[in-house]
């Protein structure tokens, strides 16, 4: 086998790629829309509950409030440690994460791939063919960079309340514990 066949292979191969990366970025596009519905939506309740989540942590009361998630795990689950609380947390980030940090590599891999026939377009003087896969290439960088900026913002405002719900549930356990002994 020569290098020549090798990269053959890896150009063929690497065209098989792009069907399934733009099907990925587009359902990567369908959870980002949805992400900012359920943030908008657990804003709302957020803003909505908040006078009463402060009364609860004040009063070192636990009921389960809708919108602070992180706080009703510990609810109903109140002897879970603060390494399971900071677990959960990461898991309710965890996607949310991944989809910013995964949607700018797709668009970067979906800009590569046409890349290769609009080079060999240009070789065998198509403007056409350059001009329409330099279209596709451009098209999936904005893409993924989009999905990108539209998960960013929730995950970073989500992270921070985690941290927030973490520190009032360690007060509410420091107080429980300093009121037992």
């Amino acid at each position: 086998m020569t290098i020549q066949s090798i990269e053959s292979i890896m150009a063929n191969v690497s065209t098989l790629l792009m069907t399934p990366v733009i099907i990925a970025i587009v359902l990567l596009l369908i959870y980002a829309v949805f992400t900012i519905g359920r943030f908008v939506s657990q804003y709302a309740l957020r803003k909505k509950n908040a006078i009463a989540y402060v009364k609860q942590v004040n009063n070192q009361q636990n009921q389960v409030i809708a919108g602070y998630p992180i706080h009703n795990y510990f609810v109903t689950n109140p002897k879970a440690s603060e390494d399971e609380l900071e677990v959960f947390a990461l898991k309710k980030l965890e996607t949310l994460r991944i989809v910013t940090r995964i949607a700018p590599m797709l668009g970067l891999i979906a800009t590569m791939i046409p890349m290769g026939p609009a080079l060999q377009a240009m070789a065998d003087g198509n403007i056409q063919g350059i001009s329409e896969n330099l279209i596709i290439a451009f098209a999936a960088v904005i893409w993924g960079l989009t999905i990108s900026t539209l998960t960013f913002w929730p995950a970073s405002v989500k992270k921070r309340w985690c941290a927030q719900e973490l520190i009032n549930i360690r007060k509410l356990k420091d107080d429980i514990t300093g009121a037992a002994i």
